[in-house]
């Protein structure tokens, strides 16, 4: 990992410090954080956010600027697996967006906690 990917992990860290659900592994070059076993998001190096979301979801948020089906190794993955540029991400605001958005994809938004 690089020093972009690293601090793109201490951030979706620090916004999930309160949720003890979460396990963080390094996974294919990626800095993955799961819930209950599923890939919510990874950190990839160069500061790439990738995103796990239901077929549908992925299909409309690939309309967003900066946002492109993963590619892991030579295979372009299906559109339940998004790269976000680091760009679209610069502040906490946006990267709890995708946060929420992989939660909701993934069924875990019910199980997380509201904070205020």
């Amino acid at each position: 990992m690089d020093a972009a990917g690293d601090e793109l992990a201490d951030r979706i860290r620090a916004l999930l410090s309160a949720d003890v659900e979460i396990e963080e592994r390094r996974m294919f070059g990626t800095r993955a954080f799961l819930d209950d076993g599923r890939i919510l998001l990874g950190a990839r190096p160069g500061g790439i956010l990738l995103v796990r979301v239901d077929d549908e979801s992925g299909a409309t948020l690939l309309t967003r600027p900066g946002v492109a089906r993963a590619v892991m190794g030579s295979r372009t993955m299906s559109s339940g697996w998004l790269d976000v540029v680091p760009g679209v991400i610069e502040d906490d605001d946006e990267l709890m967006f995708w946060l929420d958005v992989a939660r909701e994809s993934t069924g875990s938004a019910e199980a997380t906690p509201e904070t205020d």
